[in-house]
């Protein structure tokens, strides 16, 4: 009786890690797409619009069609347009982010071969939550042409 009670613990814990680890909220990712590149353009541009229902932040993104991959800002500064480099962007809970044209973008550097229209391009996004816990997920997203 003593062992069965031990292995009844033991299967319960096991259940309970496991529905706790799977508590974390999912990004929605929607509206997602690369820009297709010309042959011989080493960058690129990928967008998305994300949407949680708790606080997060992006942390990380990587395709293997790409060298690198960094967030970026675009704003207008005096007429012109400056881009800059973001370590992490924040997702805050309800409230979709938009990366989009002229806006938040992932940049895509040291492209091997151009992005054609009609292939769809594997990432994986690292989202942080309040806690600290690093939850990846992936999307496949479509190529187009710029609209």
């Amino acid at each position: 009786m003593h062992k069965t009670a031990f292995l009844f613990r033991l299967v319960t814990s096991i259940c309970l890690a496991s529905w706790l680890g799977v508590a974390h909220a999912e990004v929605k990712m929607t509206d997602a797409w690369v820009r297709a590149s010309n042959p011989g353009q080493s960058v690129g541009a990928a967008y998305v619009t994300l949407s949680s229902p708790q606080d997060v932040t992006l942390v990380y993104v990587e395709t293997e069609r790409a060298g690198s991959v960094e967030m970026h800002s675009m704003t207008m500064e005096n007429g012109i347009m400056k881009m800059r480099s973001m370590e992490e962007l924040p997702v805050p809970a309800g409230k979709p982010v938009k990366l989009a044209p002229g806006g938040l973008h992932l940049m895509l550097f040291e492209l091997p071969t151009p992005f054609k229209t009609g292939e769809q391009v594997k990432f994986r996004l690292c989202f942080k939550d309040k806690q600290g816990k690093i939850t990846d997920q992936f999307v496949a997203m479509p190529v187009k042409t710029a609209p």
